[in-house]
């Protein structure tokens, strides 16, 4: 298509002839010289880096052998990284949707992944080139700036690919929802080859090589991306969601004596500023007192906001209660390190020879949703579409409830299989594992490919990357719960003398009890996200 005869994207959209209307995109989005984005000439996916899970998998044997760091502290430490991952997507997404936009953000932030990957891989090198002195700053050093770059990426990247399909069209809008699909099986081609290979690799030839080569992935990560920027789709950045969140709360409460009109259409809808405008709705009434002009007051952003900012905020209150549930079934899926500890008193070994490593079998969770996601999107998105009407097969709620029902009978199936563990003294095994962890694979196909999808087809346009940085921030939210519920059932159960259920030596505790606790947290979360999922109107459905 011949772009020189377009206007510009701050040309009026009646300027467009009804063939550039047919041709470009409906969703504002622009190319990377600012023209209408072609529907044709644009739209690719973004590259899914394997690094995190390069140094995420052996993180703890590094801190303990080459940094000789006592088990609790390597763990803390773990736990603290791992925190800083899933919190810093907030801060990229703030940046993504007030400033930046959401490709130069992640182009920024992968230079400050590269910038830590490449201080780790120093930090590894031999003591002629780093004195051992400083060696744990500088690692720790690189791992944060590794996670701060890495964090930031997450809230942007999986939009942003998502942004590549307009939502509009009937052609394309059946692909954005399998985008979500393919986007976590990229995820997951890399965890499984950062699981077994690169671990393989930085146990057998040593951290500088183990960290050089994700370091250098990275940096291909980068190049391939940088090599798509002519052919992507750009969203420009509409202005801090946070603080127009924030104003609608302020404006709301300062005017909290003042009654609503009867007529929705007297209460203030002024300019869309570069925003798609959204109609009003009847939830939460106390905000639309912030669209209340009292006295024929002139729009002050503190004291009189549009209806399109009320609604924005109405929408991110909507989600929050399947936000929560987010968090609690985060909190199942980190149990995966209570495998562990349940397979190393199991037996390990096939024949006479060779002994299964208990942390090896989180590859069958990897396997597991490298198997399903393929065949959900070409087997039951199918069938479940003819049986529900629904273009997607499932919504994204029902494909999340799925999730959740799967996640309870993934620590069911551990529970059981740790109580007749217990009943057979250590003569179980540890195959008998590989059910819990295809059935906690599995969920979170549903599950939690669900909620990414939900928390963008549900966010307003200029809050699609904090909403994701949300969806990020229940994994950091999940494994604090997780501290916290394995603290008080650790210290609860242990009085008066004994080991209580997770006991340092595991045949002496009963952690199939724990097991049995946490599905029955999960099946609590349940209940509760069936309540909110049945009062969850649909954002496209009311605007």
């Amino acid at each position: 298509m011949d772009h020189t005869h377009k206007p510009s994207p701050l040309a009026d959209e009646a300027a467009l002839t009804n063939e550039d209307k047919a041709s470009n995109t409906g969703d504002g989005s622009v190319d990377v010289k600012g023209n209408p984005a072609s529907k044709h000439s644009t739209g690719t996916e973004c590259l899914e880096q394997l690094s995190f899970f390069g140094i995420q998998y052996n993180l703890v044997t590094f801190l303990t052998t080459k940094l000789h760091q006592r088990n609790a502290a390597a763990a803390r430490n773990y736990t603290m990284w791992q925190g800083t991952c899933y919190v810093a997507p907030l801060a990229g997404a703030i940046l993504a949707d007030s400033f930046l936009g959401r490709y130069r953000t992640v182009v920024a932030f992968f230079s400050v992944y590269i910038i830590g990957m490449g201080t780790m891989t120093l930090s590894a090198a031999s003591p002629a080139a780093i004195s051992r002195s400083i060696q744990p700053a500088v690692f720790s050093l690189g791992l944060y700036l590794m996670a701060i770059g890495s964090g930031c990426i997450k809230s942007c990247v999986g939009p942003f690919g998502a942004d590549q399909f307009d939502g509009g069209d009937p052609v394309e809008r059946p692909k954005k929802s399998s985008y979500f699909n393919w986007f976590y099986f990229a995820m997951y081609v890399g965890g499984l080859t950062s699981g077994t290979a690169m671990v393989w690799v930085q146990d057998n030839y040593g951290w500088l090589i183990g960290f050089g080569v994700p370091a250098l992935c990275t940096v291909l990560a980068m190049a391939s991306f940088l090599l798509g920027s002519r052919m992507y789709r750009y969203h420009k950045p509409r202005g801090s969601p946070v603080v127009r969140a924030c104003q609608v709360v302020v404006a709301a409460v300062r005017k909290r004596n003042v009654v609503l009109p009867h007529d929705d259409f007297v209460l203030y809808d002024g300019p869309a500023e570069g925003r798609q405008k959204l109609k009003h709705t009847d939830q939460f009434r106390f905000l639309d007192k912030a669209a209340v002009a009292v006295g024929g007051e002139a729009a002050q952003p503190w004291r009189l906001c549009t209806v399109t900012q009320v609604e924005e905020v109405k929408a991110i209150v909507r989600m929050l209660p399947v936000w929560a549930t987010g968090i609690v079934y985060c909190m199942v899926l980190v149990q995966q390190s209570l495998f562990l500890v349940q397979g190393r008193a199991m037996r390990r070994r096939l024949g006479s020879a060779f002994a299964i490593p208990p942390a090896s079998l989180n590859s069958i969770y990897a396997v597991a949703v490298l198997v399903l996601v393929p065949l959900y999107d070409r087997a039951v998105v199918p069938i479940a579409r003819r049986l529900t009407g629904n273009e997607r097969g499932l919504s994204e709620l029902q494909r999340i409830g799925a999730g959740l029902v799967l996640s309870v009978a993934a620590m069911a199936a551990a529970a059981t299989v740790e109580g007749r563990r217990l009943a057979a003294a250590g003569e179980m095994s540890i195959a008998w594992q590989v059910p819990q962890y295809m059935l906690l694979g599995a969920s979170a196909v549903f599950a939690y490919v669900g909620q990414l999808e939900f928390f963008y087809n549900q966010a307003p346009d200029s809050m699609r990357s904090l909403c994701s940085a949300l969806g990020h921030m229940t994994w950091s939210l999940g494994s604090y719960l997780s501290s916290i519920v394995v603290t008080i059932v650790s210290s609860t159960t242990a009085r008066g003398g004994s080991p209580g259920w997770i006991a340092d030596e595991i045949n002496d505790g009963h952690l199939d009890r724990f097991f049995w606790f946490v599905a029955g947290l999960s099946s609590i979360n349940l209940v509760v996200f069936v309540c909110c999922a049945k009062r969850y109107k649909d954002n496209n459905e009311l605007h």
